[in-house]
């Protein structure tokens, strides 16, 4: 089953892309220029796109620890499994309201300007380095950037209360998101009106779909429904 949530997981990146583009393809493409105007190219691309996915594997990691060190503990185990049900709601909430079941909770709701005006304002020093040596530190500071997708898959992470799976879910959804950010210029033309609307309504039945794994194997667990 963890197989499954790991290929599910890079779908969702993979299908969010426009989400991805929307948030932080423009401030990425901008700052892979030095203050000379030097481009950054494809080495700039590459190791950007790579220390975000470190921070997203990590990322990973540590929320699968926590869920290895709470989640199913017979100290928690009534109010544990209670939250892991509710999780379960939440994650196919977000995703039918994604899909445009309905507008009042979607992953785009789930961002917050906030961090990501925080990080902003952090980066103008980078641009004073060489875009190659800026690429890396810049990468793993914008994959600590608030995104709803993210959290849908650092929840579902959370639950497979195991260290390797959630860091394999997480590096699965950063390889996901990467090719739109790598090939950012061509793909923000292809990926335009209604082709990004339903690739994003498709990665919100993804992220549907997770949630209704984990509802399945949590009740099954709690011996609600059979095995």
């Amino acid at each position: 089953m963890s197989e499954s949530l790991i290929y599910m997981a890079f779908v969702t990146g993979l299908l969010g892309t426009g989400h991805c583009i929307g948030m932080c393809g423009g401030l990425v493409s901008a700052l892979s220029l030095s203050d000379a105007g030097q481009k950054g190219g494809w080495l700039f691309h590459l190791l950007y796109n790579a220390g975000r996915i470190a921070t997203y594997t990590f990322i990973g990691a540590v929320v699968g620890w926590l869920g290895s060190a709470l989640a199913y503990t017979d100290q928690f185990k009534v109010v544990s499994r209670s939250l892991l049900v509710g999780s379960d709601i939440f994650i196919i909430l977000v995703g039918l309201g994604t899909a445009g079941l309905f507008s009042w909770l979607n992953a785009s709701k789930l961002d917050f300007p906030g961090p990501m005006r925080f990080m902003t304002a952090a980066t103008p020093r980078l641009r004073h380095l060489p875009p190659a040596l800026a690429a890396l530190p810049l990468g793993l500071l914008f994959g600590f950037i608030p995104c709803g997708y993210l959290y849908a898959v650092a929840i579902t992470a959370a639950q497979s209360a195991d260290i390797i799976t959630g860091a394999l879910m997480l590096l699965a959804f950063g390889i996901g998101t990467a090719p739109s950010l790598f090939f950012f210029g061509s793909a923000a033309h292809w990926l335009s009106g209604k082709a990004r609307t339903w690739m994003l309504r498709i990665a919100g039945i993804v992220v549907a779909g997770m949630g209704l794994i984990n509802l399945f194997k949590h009740l099954r667990m709690m011996g609600i429904i059979g095995a």
